[in-house]
């Protein structure tokens, strides 16, 4: 019964979610006069019940007023570029900035004490080639307000870019004309990392985002282990980003740890913006030693694998509403995915399968519609952030080559945001159904569904504040024992790291409130925090409410320089009542945080849901 209530609520939820993104999808197609009106008067309505009640009506100040602030700096944006849209760009100037002491407003500013100046001296700026590679237009071509503010967004995301702004001339002489000087700010490229992980084991990592200005990537880290060989080794990898103007990313590696040894290569094409016509992508690992299939699967033996993978994939964008940007696409998706084992570690036989040499041939159709608004304070600190709002709807069929028996796959995954469309705050959910079909049997099913919420910019005196809220569910149906969800990692309680706390049904609720400080610190800007999440773990065959509790309540501190491409330093102190014997009560971290990213509602290649 408790199992058959959750199905039916998930399966709601997804018809509700789908039947939004199909109400999105129509009105992208409305004049925007009739959509404005729609939705004057849905607010209008709503509002006036809100306001019936204190409480309905605190819930409504807080999700939905004020309006949407962003929206005025988009506007304001797209206004100054269609004062000269459709004349034709006569020339390009680019203007690369120091790291320290120029600014977006004031280019003309200095540096200031030696350190800066030292930093600006060691930093190697930004290639103008590099940077004239990125851009989605040339000179002769008409000017496309739209165009520049997609451009933006792309350039904005490189790691190395700080921000970016776009300033537009018109000629002197023919009016018809007009110049447009790129000006970017540029991230110190360097950086530096390192962890210690229980006194046995540490590594020491060097890297540089912007290699000698030209945008590649090169990492090189040196890991070590008292007890396990080898005692000393490295890993290192190098990116080429927009190979040749045309958007195509290249990555190699090499590792030789005491955790793996082995080579990896990845070529990708992706669905960067709503135009790209042909996404595509191969990647290829071969690992002579390994503890885990990859790096992201929970799944580890004390005998080490000796497999190769790779994966192929390419797709085509069918425009929906070519005339519109942000225009909705139907994107057709073919893909393979081999896994091929030449060392396995002895199972249990029921497990044995896990680790099947197979080739899965995969087919995929997504229906996605996405738009970027620009706010700030998000996940970083007083930068422009672009934050995407649409939808993802995606239908995969895969037919499995297996060497323990062929089988189907299949799954329906159905994601939107933003819901709540007038307010400042951001509201993703997601819901997700599939698994692999062998005659009248499933394997290796789950449902899932998650709930994403960011709340608006709270001013408290002269400070602002978020209030992060995340929540998800994900049940397996026909696991193999081996399979077992944590609630180890960061996404679900921060801090804990029991293996005891494990099981096939796993249900998190996830509290942050997030305070950034005026002060900086030798100009590094803070933010304070205090959390509260929640986790309810155990077995699929009875209610998720029934199974173990678990949690971890704390406060920290963040502290980051968006000069630099550092990771941001993170102090927290945790407490975790309810805790399992593997894990202590109280627990005090220093380590670093990695920048948390959207969910971009971008196509990619098909692939399996994840059961992790």
């Amino acid at each position: 019964m408790g199992n058959s209530f959750k199905i039916v609520s998930i399966v709601l939820l997804v018809v509700l979610n789908n039947l939004i993104s199909l109400t999105n999808a129509q009105q992208a197609f409305e004049p925007d006069t009739l959509r404005n009106k729609k939705y004057e008067q849905f607010y209008d309505s709503l509002k006036y019940k809100a306001n019936r009640t204190k409480i309905t009506k605190l819930i409504y100040d807080f999700l939905i007023s004020p309006t949407r602030s962003d929206a005025d700096e988009q506007a304001i944006a797209m206004d100054y570029y269609r004062q000269m849209e459709g004349k034709i760009i006569s020339d390009i100037k680019i203007n690369s900035l120091e790291v320290f002491g120029p600014t977006l407003d004031d280019t003309t500013r200095k540096a200031k004490g030696w350190l800066e100046k030292t930093a600006n001296s060691i930093h190697t700026k930004s290639n103008l080639k590099t940077i004239e590679k990125m851009l989605l237009f040339k000179a002769g071509d008409f000017l496309d307000p739209e165009l520049l503010y997609e451009n933006e967004r792309i350039i904005r995301s490189l790691p190395y870019i700080k921000d970016i702004r776009f300033i537009l001339e018109q000629d002197t002489i023919y009016n018809g004309l007009v110049k447009v000087y790129v000006v970017t700010k540029d991230r110190f490229s360097l950086g530096v990392s390192g962890a210690i992980n229980g006194g046995s084991s540490a590594a020491f990592e060097v890297y540089n985002q912007n290699i000698f200005g030209i945008g590649h990537e090169i990492s090189v880290a040196f890991v070590g282990h008292l007890h396990e060989q080898p005692y000393t080794g490295l890993e290192t990898f190098y990116n080429i980003n927009n190979i040749k103007g045309k958007f195509i990313d290249i990555s190699a590696g090499y590792m030789n740890t005491y955790q793996r040894e082995g080579l990896s290569f990845i070529l990708s094409k992706p669905f960067f913006t709503p135009s790209v016509n042909w996404g595509y992508g191969i990647s290829v690992m071969r690992m002579y030693r390994t503890e885990r299939i990859s790096e992201d699967v929970p799944i580890q033996t004390e005998i080490p694998f000796n497999l190769s993978f790779y994966n192929l994939w390419g797709g085509k964008s069918l425009q929906i509403h070519p005339t519109n940007y942000n225009n909705s696409q139907i994107i057709l998706a073919l893909g393979l995915m081999n896994h091929s084992y030449i060392q396995r570690p002895g199972l249990e036989p029921e497990d044995y399968q896990y680790f099947a040499n197979h080739t899965l041939y995969l087919a995929s159709i997504t229906f996605t519609q996405r738009s970027y608004v620009k706010d700030q304070q998000v996940y970083s600190y007083g930068i422009t952030e672009d934050i995407p709002e649409g939808f993802k709807n995606e239908l995969v069929y895969g037919y499995d080559i297996n060497e323990f028996g062929n089988r189907h796959y299949i799954h329906l995954y159905l994601s939107n945001g933003n819901l709540l469309k007038r307010s400042a705050s951001y509201l993703n959910v997601a819901t997700g159904i599939g698994g692999y079909f062998k005659g009248k049997y499933s394997q290796q099913g789950q449902i899932q569904a998650s709930l994403n919420f960011i709340s608006r910019q709270i001013t408290t005196g002269k400070k602002q504040s978020r209030l992060f809220i995340s929540s998800n569910y994900l049940i397996g149906i026909n696991r193999f024992t081996i399979e077992n969800l944590y609630l180890k990692r960061d996404d679900y309680i921060r801090g804990f790291r029991s293996r005891e706390a494990s099981g096939k049904q796993r249900l998190s609720l996830d509290l942050e409130y997030v305070t950034f400080l005026n002060k900086q610190f030798y100009k590094f800007n803070m933010a304070v925090y205090g959390f509260a999440d929640f986790g309810l773990i155990g077995s699929n065959k009875e209610s998720i409410f029934t199974q173990d509790y678990y949690s971890g309540i704390g406060i920290g501190l963040r502290v980051h320089n968006e000069n630099l491409v550092f990771q941001t330093l993170q102090l927290r102190l945790s407490f975790y009542p309810f805790s399992p014997d593997d894990v202590n009560f109280f627990g005090f971290l220093v380590d670093e945080q990695q920048k948390r990213n959207f969910y971009s509602y971008e196509p990619t290649a098909p692939q399996p849901l994840n059961f992790r």
